[in-house]
């Protein structure tokens, strides 16, 4: 069996894997092993963050929504039963930037909200 060396690929993957260390403080950005570890973790963390953050703007939203629910009378809960009640498709995300951005619109949503509650 012929010999083999794996001078080039080690290399190459030592430096693609300390490339994504780069900013690491200490030994975690120089040291392959320790760098290797680190990358790793931080690669399981960004895809459990992924999917963290669809529910985190979720929250935001809700946030918003409340709040200016609140300024039109509703609560939240009231708010979105009674748009349910209307039939009104919309949804969380497209609210709470009519919250934020134009409160006129979203008071135009409230009134629908409180006339289906009745």
């Amino acid at each position: 069996m012929t010999r083999v060396k794996k001078g080039m690929t080690k290399h190459a993957r030592h430096k693609k894997v300390l490339k994504l260390a780069k900013g690491y403080r200490a030994s975690n950005s120089k040291l392959f092993r320790v760098a290797n570890q680190q990358v790793m973790k931080a690669m399981a963390y960004a895809t459990a963050h992924r999917r963290k953050k669809k529910g985190d703007f979720r929250k935001l939203w809700i946030t918003r929504i409340n709040a200016a629910a609140r300024l039109n009378g509703l609560s939240y809960s009231k708010m979105i039963n009674g748009l349910n009640k209307a039939g009104v498709a919309v949804n969380r995300k497209v609210l709470a930037d009519l919250a934020v951005n134009d409160a006129a619109a979203f008071s135009q949503f409230a009134e629908v909200a409180k006339a289906n509650l009745k």
